[in-house]
């Protein structure tokens, strides 16, 4: 994990979505996209469920 990955966890959560997190990181969210499933392939746990337009956190736990 970066500081990167978390920056762009931490705007998806306080914006409820990629594509507003996106806008305000100034990043296209396609890259913001890659950037979290890299991030949940590290941590071997899928962190947001994508309902729509709205990214909802899971219940993740670590190993």
């Amino acid at each position: 994990m970066d500081v990167r990955q978390l920056e762009y966890f931490l705007a998806i959560v306080d914006r409820g979505g990629f594509n507003r997190a996106a806008s305000a990181l100034y990043v296209s969210q396609p890259s913001l996209s890659q950037a979290v499933r890299a991030l949940e392939r590290d941590l071997g746990s899928e962190l947001f469920r994508r309902i729509g337009r709205r990214a909802v956190l899971t219940e993740a736990e670590g190993p």
